[in-house]
Formats: structure tokens, sequence, C-alpha cells
């Protein structure tokens, strides 16, 4: 099993607290550091290049969205889930363009917590069919680029049929195990068809994918 670490930001002391007696539950994750801020969040990633950032929205300093962008920009190897005491459509669509792999409401059980971590650090976690509908539909909502809205269609026609398969699967919510299972391929070849169909549509995340599955793909 692989081991993970992970620095906690958080300004409750007591919220740090509860998220690494979570952690210290599973053997394949280790606290290495905890912040109170979102500049001590970057500091903090810098020196101890963490595995994983367990990342507040609300901090002092720059909040937990900046502190997400600044990561991921000069430390794309990151994995970052936000943490949340809201499940609010507008906040879960700012996490996932600020670049974070994920986003945990704080009031799931802790089980759940480890089990979604793991999912996320092994690029397994399924995206919950609503939670895609809901980014879909903030991403609609927001100005279209200069550019124009044909960009996400014209770059889908690029992907390959089995690509367009997995494409849809994902925005299905289902797993990697889940989406092998149908198609009848390993879960690593279902893993590398989504790294190429991520780098081909120029997005950071499975969240991110799903919602551009249901976007375009319906």
């Amino acid at each position: 099993m692989s081991s993970y670490r992970v620095v906690v930001a958080d300004d409750s002391e007591r919220a740090r607290q509860a998220v690494r007696l979570i952690l210290e539950g599973a053997a394949d994750f280790t606290v290495v550091g905890e912040a109170a801020s979102g500049p001590e969040a970057v500091r903090l990633a810098r020196e101890l290049q963490p595995d994983l950032v367990l990342m507040d929205i609300h901090m002092p300093g720059f909040d937990g969205l900046e502190a997400t962008r600044t990561i991921k920009r000069d430390m794309p190897q990151v994995r970052i889930v936000i943490l949340s005491v809201s499940d609010t459509a507008a906040d879960l669509f700012e996490a996932i363009r600020c670049g974070a792999q994920g986003y945990l409401v704080k009031s799931l059980q802790p089980s759940d917590w480890i089990s979604y971590l793991r999912g996320v650090m092994d690029d397994r976690a399924a995206v919950p069919a609503d939670v895609a509908a809901r980014l879909v539909a903030e991403f609609k909502s927001q100005p279209a680029p200069a550019a124009g809205g044909s960009a996400p269609v014209a770059a889908v026609a690029k992907l390959t049929p089995r690509e367009r398969d997995i494409l849809r699967l994902v925005g299905a919510g289902l797993s990697n195990r889940e989406i092998g299972q149908r198609l009848f391929i390993s879960e690593n070849t279902v893993k590398n068809h989504l790294k190429h169909i991520m780098a081909k549509l120029q997005l950071q995340n499975r969240v991110q994918l799903a919602a551009r599955a249901r976007d375009v793909l319906g």
C-alpha cells in the first residue's frame, strides 16, 4: 500500500486536530505539516513537497482557493482536496477551477473521508452524477470565453472512439474499476486513457473531466 504525506491547512486548530485524528486511523496517510493560513499552506507545500494538501476554503492572509491556485501553478504534482462546511455549486466550481482534485464536506463520516482520499490519490475516485450535473450548470452560467463556446466540442472531436466511451462513463459517475469492467479493460488501461483524454482536453482533474463529459456528450 502506498504511503501519502499530507499537509493540513485550516485556520481552526480544533479542525486541524480533528483531521489529524481521522488520518491517524489510516496507515497510508501521514500528516507532515499544519498551516493556519493561505500563505503558510503555500510555504509548507514548497518546503515539504507533500503528496496531498487538505485545504480549508476560508483562511486569513489569502484564502484556500488562492493558495490552491499558487500551489498548483508551482507544484502541479501536489494533489489538493478542498475542505468546506458547504457543498454549494459555486464553491465546488471555484475549487475545481482552481485546480483542486477534490472537494470534501467536513460533515462526512471519517470512513468516507479515507475512502474518498484514497480514490483521489489513486485516480480512481468516481464523480457522483449529481456533483457533475451541478458543475455543468455552473460552467454554463459563466460568461463564454473570448474564443467562443465551440472549443470544448472541437476538442472532444479529437478523441478516439474508445476515449469518448471512457469520457461518457466518467460523466455517468463510474469509477475506474467500473469503467474497466464495462469495457473489458484493466484499471491501468483506463488510467492511461484518462491521462491522454485530460491532456487533449487541457483539463487538470477528474471532476473537470466529468463536467466536460456531461456538457458536450450529454
